[in-house]
Parts: structure tokens; sequence; C-alpha cells
């Protein structure tokens, strides 16, 4: 397992905190011996690596996680990377996208996260705009999905329905859990597929240290089934995890669910 530290962050002053995620989810990492299925945790044989980006020059930034995140495509069977927050998945999703185009294949994109991050593009894509600036880029719409929206502006509802992006939404669960998760699965059959988890998918009694908490998401024990399904599918090649922030987050919930998500994903 290939795991990158990616501390960027470009939240309009929102996320400043998040930048020191990857080392705190590693840190915990240490004291977790094994996950679920029994694999054993050894931090210190971990594939490790940090693009070390000045967040005071976002546009060298950005240019730096490409590359690096290019190569690591080009190289790696899989890469996990630590976020810093939801700003660093335009660049790392970019790579992706450019990488599995030259190789002739079809990409996938499954997005977990309260907000569809769908706004207007800045210049430098902020964590409120990536994905639309990604899909303006190229990245075929039908191949997105995105799990557990409860929080959008008009405007993204409006790019959703004209891009014609797949949601599933959290009343979906309610309903009928295992037949959502099937769902979820199928989506990504026979492409190659990137998984971005923002944090806030997950309710804020769980995973309360972050950016823009929205009540009502999922457990964490529905998000860590959903990732030990999504591991097991072969042609899983990244997975981001971002919008941690350590410095709010009292009595450490958020990080060791961020550090029980990666253990799972190992």
């Amino acid at each position: 397992m290939f795991i990158v530290k990616v501390p960027c962050i470009n939240g309009l002053g929102k996320t400043l905190g998040c930048e020191n995620a990857g080392n705190e989810l590693l840190k915990v990492l240490r004291t977790i011996h094994t996950n679920e299925g029994g694999k054993i945790i050894d931090v210190d044989k971990l594939d490790l690596e940090e693009i070390h980006v000045d967040n005071s020059n976002l546009e060298e930034a950005n240019k730096l996680i490409y590359k690096n995140a290019f190569e690591a495509f080009e190289e790696k069977p899989r890469v996990v990377f630590l976020g810093g927050d939801h700003s660093i998945s335009y660049s790392l999703t970019r790579a992706f996208f450019d990488s599995v185009q030259n190789k002739g294949k079809e990409p996938c994109l499954i997005v977990f996260d309260a907000h569809p991050d769908c706004m207007k593009p800045m210049k430098e894509p902020t964590h409120e705009e990536w994905l639309s600036k990604l899909i303006e880029d190229g990245f075929p719409p039908k191949n997105v999905l995105i799990v557990g929206l409860r929080n959008s502006w008009k405007e993204e509802l409006n790019f959703i329905k004209e891009k014609g992006i797949r949601t599933i939404s959290l009343n979906r669960f309610e309903n009928n859990y295992q037949d959502t998760c099937d769902t979820i699965m199928e989506f990504a059959l026979g492409k190659e597929l990137y998984v971005s988890i923002d944090i806030d998918v997950v309710d804020p009694a769980f995973a309360p240290a972050t950016g823009y908490p929205v009540s009502g998401g999922l457990s964490s024990r529905q998000l860590i089934y959903l990732i030990q399904r999504i591991n097991k599918i072969k042609t899983l090649k990244a997975v981001d995890i971002v919008e941690i922030n350590p410095d709010k987050d009292e009595g450490g919930k958020t990080v060791n669910l961020g550090a029980k998500i990666l253990s799972e994903l190992i």
C-alpha cells in the first residue's frame, strides 16, 4: 500500500488545520494493531511519502500535487492520499483521469460527501468547487457518483441535473441498506475507480472535527462497511481521505475514525 500525505488546503479559511491531518492519522494508526480483516498494521513497513506543498502558492502546489499523483498512478497499483481539505482532490483526480485515459481505460469516481462541491470554479479550485472544475475539464459526468448529499446550493443542484451526475441520498440507505451498497459497487463495475471520502459524509456525532458538519449523516459503522466492500474491488486505484481537522477534534473522534478507515484500506 502506497500512502501519500498531501497537506494542502484551499478552503476559504474554513479548513485551516486540515493540513495536519496526515501526520495525526498515522500517529493513531500506530495504535491499531490489526484491521477487521486480520491484517497486521505496521506503520514502519508502509510505503509512505509526502507531497511538500507551499500553501501560500496554490498554483505551484496544484502543479506539484498533479505531477506526484500522476507518477504514482503510473507506478503503483493502488494509492491512498491523506489530506488536506477537499481542494486536493481536483489535482489528484485530474491526474487519475489523465493516467486512465492514457491507458485507454474508463475512469470512475465515487465521492462520499455531504456537499456536492459543484459551485462555479475559481482559478485554483477550492474545496467548494473542485468537482465542477474536474467535470468541466472533461471527466465524464456519467461516471461520477456522489453519495451522502444533504446540503447543496441551488446552483450546485442545477449543475448536477444539467450534467447528469448520479447521486445517492441517505434516505436510500434507510430504506434498503444492502441494496444501496450493491448499487454503489455496481456503479464501478468494469471501470478504473477513484474514491474520495470527505469525512463530513459521516454524522458529526461520530466525526465532529470538519469544516462544514451536517447532521443526519452516515454512522461510522456504515461508512466502514462500505469501505470494506469497496476495498475488495479489483479496479480500485486510489482513495483520498479529506477534511479532517485535528485542531477541532476534542476527544480525537474524527482522527480516530480516519485512522480506522485507513486501516481498513491496508
